[in-house]
């Protein structure tokens, strides 16, 4: 973290999050340093990516505030919809620090109990509606990575979490998924613009390979039209 608040001096850096999962940094600044922070056609963020060797995001309080609001708005949706709780209920979890489902189903007892405002009954049964909700996303998984062809499971970028998804939406193919959206599949999956693009593009050329775009001339010296013209 020092080499990045080094990389974007001199502006004052207000705080920096860690993201282990995605190796992103996200560093907040006050508005009036960010494009001091940024720097010159984003030179700073360059050289700051360049010495931690993680992706920076630069953004000012407001957007970290706007940010943060998202993500509990995220999750109490998801405890909420999982648990069948009120957004009161929900609201304690995340007041307690909780951040997820599988957290409720297995963190160690102790910690669940100490919450005063559920009682050892509710979160007893908090707790098995968790271990019931994993279990059925478990199993929902497995079937929907069932119905994927294999070149979508092992397209570059893709992982089975997110193969579930796309056939949970009707994408199960490579053709499927080419014809999608950046937009749309971004929205299908939460997943990043940046990705999102790569595999629509893995997939389209994954598709035209499997479907004879490199073809050569048959016996009769026939080239295939759109083999002629095709871009190197």
């Amino acid at each position: 973290a020092q080499f990045v608040v080094g990389a974007l001096e001199p502006a004052k850096v207000r705080s920096i999050v860690m993201l282990e999962e995605t190796h992103t940094m996200e560093v907040v600044v006050d508005e009036d340093n960010l494009a001091i922070a940024i720097g010159r056609a984003g030179q700073n963020v360059r050289l700051a990516s360049e010495l931690t060797g993680w992706q920076i995001n630069i953004m000012t309080e407001a957007a970290a505030a706007q940010k943060r609001d998202e993500e509990v708005a995220k999750i109490r949706a998801d405890f909420m919809d999982s648990l069948d709780i009120d957004e009161a209920a929900a609201d304690v979890l995340i007041g307690e620090g909780f951040s997820s489902v599988e957290e409720i189903a297995y963190v160690p007892e102790k910690e669940l109990y100490a919450i005063e405002a559920f009682d050892r009954e509710t979160v007893d049964e908090l707790r098995q509606r968790a271990r019931n909700k994993l279990l059925a996303d478990a199993i929902t998984r497995e079937e929907n990575l069932r119905k994927a062809d294999e070149p979508l499971l092992s397209l570059e970028g893709m992982d089975n979490d997110l193969a579930s998804q796309l056939v949970g939406h009707g994408v199960k193919t490579l053709d499927d998924l080419g014809e999608l959206a950046t937009d749309d599949l971004v929205e299908m999956t939460g997943i990043d613009e940046e990705r999102a693009s790569s595999l629509i593009m893995k997939a389209g050329e994954g598709s035209a390979t499997a479907n004879g775009g490199d073809r050569a001339p048959d016996e009769s010296g026939f080239v295939p039209k759109e083999m002629v013209f095709r871009r190197e």
